[in-house]
């Protein structure tokens, strides 16, 4: 049995095969689609890829070149960002739960149009092969209500107006790779988007991202946190196409330190980039107070994405930060979203 693993994104499309032991095959992406595309992995090349069916195409092509035809595949798992609070757990793609996709575009406008582009093109060229939406927000699904709703009136909640959370797929994937799993963990994805969790016995009890990946912790170029009346006002002066620019492309590590690259802050000894960097691990040690609190204390910590995996000193802050809770087992875990698909398309299929 062989699955391809889609992760759509708004200029890129990365997708792997798996086997029935969840042991990747291949790996094919495309990059800057609708620009100066180019398909990257086990195949490399320029293409001329003009919009994701076309790179969709493209990258079916090149695994069919590495003996994998498209033909042989027994379903694709997609990521789709935002499930809401209707779609809660990896489910076959018919016509309703694309429609229900559909309709939480609203609470991702960034993401789930590019995720159902995926679907969409694959279905054209593949009409019969089953496939099944995982996503990101499923994890935290789970979650009391204390810990997802804002405190707004009934008629704006019923708008959606509530605290989702992300990185679901990555949190998943990580209770799966830590054995044994202790009690009360808190896991940090930390990377160009970063979020920490709150997690009990396998369950998300909490999480630092809400209503959108913007908020919670400074992230490579959004904000994290920021005063609702400060973003009205962003929105009053600037217009909302430039305040929504200013919040999620031009702030947090690029906002204060001129660049969203990590390794290129840790290596700058000019003033803004130590700040920024100083920023970055004050908030994550600020909120990470808060989600052992909400744990009730702490039995081990995990680092996974780019950052959390490879930045050792900013690891090491965060720990140095944490220290008045004790001594515990710290874990670093590589981000394998893609296997994690896999393995939820595959717990789907087998019913």
């Amino acid at each position: 049995m062989r699955l391809l693993v889609v992760n759509a994104g708004s200029t890129s499309i990365k997708t792997a095969v798996f086997d029935a032991d969840l042991t990747q095959i291949a790996a094919v992406d495309a990059v800057e689609i609708g620009g100066a595309a180019r398909l990257t992995g086990d195949v490399s090349r320029a293409a001329p890829l003009s919009d994701h069916a076309a790179a969709l195409s493209a990258i079916l092509d090149a695994l069919a070149e590495c003996g994998l035809p498209p033909e042989g595949f027994a379903a694709a798992g997609h990521r789709v960002v935002h499930g809401g609070e209707a779609l809660t757990r990896p489910t076959l793609v018919a016509a309703e739960v694309r429609a229900a996709i559909a309709d939480q575009i609203p609470l991702a406008p960034l993401h789930n149009p590019v995720n159902l582009a995926g679907i969409d093109a694959l279905a054209r060229r593949l009409p019969e092969l089953p496939q099944v939406a995982c996503f990101d927000t499923a994890f935290h699904a789970g979650q009391q209500r204390v810990a997802t709703a804002y405190a707004v009136a009934p008629d704006i909640a019923a708008m959606g107006i509530r605290r989702y959370g992300f990185h679901g797929l990555s949190y998943a994937g990580l209770v799966q790779a830590i054995d044994p799993l202790p009690p009360r963990l808190l896991a940090c994805h930390l990377g160009g988007g970063a979020s920490l969790c709150a997690i009990r016995d396998g369950r998300s009890v909490d999480t630092t991202m809400g209503y959108s990946p913007l908020s919670g912790l400074p992230m490579a170029s959004r904000t994290g946190d920021i005063d609702g009346n400060a973003v009205l006002r962003l929105a009053e002066e600037m217009g909302l196409d430039a305040a929504a620019e200013a919040l999620n492309r031009r702030s947090g590590l690029k906002g204060l330190g001129g660049t969203s690259d990590m390794r290129a802050l840790l290596a700058d000894p000019g003033p803004d980039a130590q700040f920024a960097v100083a920023h970055y691990c004050y908030w994550a040690i600020r909120h990470a107070g808060a989600m052992i609190a909400v744990l009730g204390g702490l039995d081990a910590i995990a680092f996974t994405g780019g950052i959390g995996e490879n930045a050792a000193p900013i690891r090491t802050a965060i720990l140095d930060g944490l220290a008045w809770a004790g001594e515990v087992p710290i874990h670093i875990v590589a981000a394998d979203e893609e296997r994690q698909i896999a393995r939820e398309t595959l717990a789907v299929l087998r019913g």
